[in-house]
């Protein structure tokens, strides 16, 4: 088995460029041929694919997508994935940090989280490849007094016109029913809280309401118990973890706040039907 690295790795973006914005378009055909996306990884920042023309499949999160033109894809930096290959591809693709994003929009994106590959009609399209040509020529302009403003105010134009678009796709706010915004608000705080706080009890604790109400707004919004719902997180993140780096079972189980290495173990095997040590040797690199 290659070398892992002790942690997943990230990719950082390169000093110097927009201090925190990378954006750029390319046409591609086959491999990436550049190893750093190829294994799977974390980006430094917020990333964006908008697909022109052909098709990029990649894998999130132990899952495979194919964006095929016209079509846009948004990445959270939690999102661990690697690009599988280009068919007759040409996109634009950008990475953007939070510092550089408006607090609106970096919640905006972070309750959208996670999506999938949205299918763009032409005139959509269009505007949002005539909006990243802007963004690139912007970014070349490094002579400019206000480089750094200008390109952070049109990315943040350009990443306003993506999170509309899912926006579009989803049911509008003022109709959600009751048990779908307190679904939202715990999923929100599961994010943020999985490591450190494992019982519905605390979570509803936190929402002000009682544990078996808040079991019926998400199982009624989701078909799921709030217990499943944290307990796949874990997994999640400890799939990751598994899949991307060398930390031992025992290191992983303490990241993922158990001490008790053992309960970690069957749990694990409970929820993905399969030890720990046999998902790591089935899916390693």
């Amino acid at each position: 088995m290659p070398q892992k690295n002790k942690h997943i790795p990230v990719i950082t973006l390169p000093a110097g460029i927009g201090e925190g914005i990378i954006i750029a378009r390319s046409s591609v055909d086959g491999s990436p041929n550049f190893k750093e996306v190829e294994r799977s990884h974390r980006d430094g920042g917020h990333s964006f694919i908008l697909q022109e023309k052909g098709a990029t499949r990649i894998e999130i999160d132990f899952q495979e997508y194919k964006i095929q033109a016209p079509a846009i894809m948004y990445m959270h930096p939690n999102q661990v994935h690697r690009v599988i290959g280009f068919k007759k591809a040409t996109i634009s693709s950008w990475i953007i940090t939070n510092e550089n994003l408006h607090p609106e929009l970096l919640q905006l994106l972070e309750d959208l989280t996670p999506v999938v590959p949205l299918s763009l009609n032409k005139e959509t399209q269009t505007l949002l490849s005539t909006t990243a040509s802007l963004c690139i020529q912007l970014s070349e302009r490094k002579q400019e007094k206000l480089y750094h403003q200008i390109l952070k105010e049109s990315c943040n134009t350009l990443v306003a016109l993506v999170a509309s678009q899912y926006l579009a796709k989803s049911k509008p706010t003022q109709n959600h029913s009751r048990f779908e915004v307190i679904t939202k608000a715990f999923r929100s705080l599961l994010e943020h809280n999985f490591i450190t706080i494992k019982s519905p009890m605390d979570y509803a604790k936190q929402l002000n309401i009682s544990t078996p109400y808040l079991n019926e707004c998400v199982k009624n919004t989701t078909g799921f118990s709030v217990s499943y719902h944290i307990q796949q997180r874990i997994v999640l993140e400890a799939k990751r973890l598994l899949h991307h780096s060398d930390r031992s079972v025992k290191e992983i189980a303490g990241d993922l706040g158990y001490e008790d290495h053992s309960y970690f173990v069957r749990l694990f095997a409970k929820i993905a039907g399969i030890t720990p040590l046999a998902f790591r040797t089935k899916n390693h690199d």
